[in-house]
């Protein structure tokens, strides 16, 4: 476990969804009252959601699990279940929230870079709860025994990665004087001492030089092999990626050790370009720094002319003495302004456009499923959706289970089984179930044409993405209103 806290794991859970309700009008002079089962209410999800208030991944140091509350079941008399709170954990703009592969503990998948205050992900969703019987009412079942179960959810977990979020970093080898710079620049006060490492956290300062204002961050110090983790450094340069430039600071001197300036300004372009090859591109000014020491003109000139041929700006400074440092802030500045107006030119969508693109892209991973041969007769189906209707049907139901044959056949889960090669009689299994395939209700051509996206039509784990939505043809726009309603009611 890292020793900051800009890199975080915690364990989520949504809340369980409530029970439908299996229930028949009963009323005096009323002998047919018909079905009034209500919803059973949805879990509350876990969201992650950036906030600017906060500076670093402290809240979940020593606390880790995090649990939503659930639903409750739906009752008779068309009473739906109360819907569980959502549980929203605040944390610093600029994280990146990953998903981690339950075997490994590795990062899996990227959930959501969090870059703007109020900006938020679905990380846990809470199970949906299960349709009462009156949903199930058609023209030849008039009276339908059954309804769903509440979707159980698991617990997983994932990753909270903090990158600062500055204009400008500071990144040199140890005691070039990043510190004594920004103390100088900012009104930041670092630790600042004459031995390597005195910085052990990345520290930020604003920095106003004539009209320009900018956040420059001071990152610890680099050493050969950063890239690779030595001396901590993969865990600092990432906060150098969000940077819009590099003030690479070099110490002209050569400290107590008599490195070469042109040396060490070549070590870190190379392990900046070997962590991320982006970083090698990134704009970047090179900054000389303890030029009032004497004698230091030929090291100068020798560093100025090395920068000068990668296409760089080029500072001598004394972050001693305050020589030039004026006109290396107001020339920091004027590089950044003219960053973020091809920022600004290039602006993502609207906060709730991006909000809405990460809820999309989570359905969308919702709907996915795999058909994968386990043996010579046994298929194995893995994807939330389908694994969801077969956890909220009951099974000792039969015609609860002639519905999930409905459903199965409507989502194309039974053309991709055939398309993989699975013919009757063979095991389907599908989480903790397992049940003997007896063939697609429609051929797989005519399953495929009815598929919108060609690329999903190819792709047998992507079979009924999009008619994932359709929740059936008596309940297709019933759960849909549903859904409305359930926002709207305690």
């Amino acid at each position: 476990m890292s020793q900051f806290t800009d890199l975080s794991r915690i364990n989520v859970r949504g809340g369980d969804g409530g029970a439908g309700c299996m229930s028949f009008r009963r009323e005096a002079f009323v002998p047919k009252g018909g079905p009034d089962g209500g919803d059973g209410g949805n879990g509350g999800s876990v969201i992650i959601q950036a906030d600017a208030q906060l500076s670093s991944l402290i809240d979940y140091r020593f606390k880790h699990h995090f649990r939503a509350e659930r639903g409750t079941h739906g009752q008779g008399a068309r009473k739906h279940g109360r819907n569980g709170e959502d549980l929203v954990l605040r944390v610093p703009v600029g994280t990146i929230v990953r998903e981690l592969d339950p075997q490994t503990m590795e990062p899996a998948l990227d959930l959501a870079d969090l870059t703007r205050d109020g900006e938020r992900v679905v990380v846990a969703p809470g199970g949906t709860g299960g349709l009462g019987n009156t949903h199930f009412v058609t023209s030849v079942r008039r009276a339908p025994a059954f309804a769903q179960l509440g979707e159980p959810v698991d617990d997983h977990w994932i990753e909270l990665e903090m990158k600062l979020m500055a204009d400008a970093a500071l990144v040199g080898m140890p005691s070039v004087g990043k510190s004594s710079l920004i103390a100088h620049m900012s009104a930041a006060r670092p630790k600042i001492a004459d031995y390597p490492f005195t910085t052990l956290v990345p520290n930020l300062g604003m920095v106003r030089a004539g009209e320009y204002s900018y956040v420059v961050a001071d990152v610890p110090g680099l050493i050969e092999g950063a890239s690779e983790g030595r001396g901590l450094g993969d865990q600092f340069l990432r906060h150098i990626e969000r940077t819009a430039l590099i003030m690479h600071v070099v110490d002209i001197s050569g400290g107590l050790e008599g490195r070469d300036p042109v040396e060490d300004y070549r070590i870190i372009n190379e392990e900046l370009a070997r962590y991320a090859s982006e970083l090698a591109r990134r704009p970047q000014i090179v900054v000389a720094n303890k030029c009032d020491a004497s004698g230091m003109s030929e090291r100068i000139e020798r560093l100025k002319m090395a920068a000068l041929a990668d296409g760089r700006r080029f500072f001598a400074v004394s972050a001693a003495t305050g020589a030039n440092l004026s006109t290396l802030m107001l020339a920091c500045g004027e590089e950044i302004q003219k960053l973020r107006r091809e920022l600004v030119s290039e602006q993502h969508e609207p906060m709730e456009i991006q909000d809405d693109i990460w809820e999309r892209r989570r359905r969308a991973r919702e709907r996915h499923f795999t058909v994968e041969r386990e043996s010579d007769n046994a298929f194995r189906v893995r994807g939330t959706l389908v694994e969801r209707l077969v956890v909220q049907t009951e099974w000792d139901n039969e015609e609860a289970l002639l519905y999930l044959q409905h459903r199965f056949s409507q989502l194309g889960v039974d053309a991709a089984l055939e398309a993989a090669g699975c013919g009757a009689g063979d095991e389907v299994r599908i989480g903790a179930r397992a049940f003997e395939f007896e063939g697609s209700e429609e051929p797989f051509e005519d399953a495929r044409d009815r598929w919108e996206d060609a690329d999903q039509a190819k792709d047998c784990a992507a079979r009924g993405a999009d008619l994932a939505d359709d929740q059936g043809e008596s309940m297709g726009s019933a759960e849909d209103d549903r859904a409305n309603a359930s926002r709207s009611r305690p």
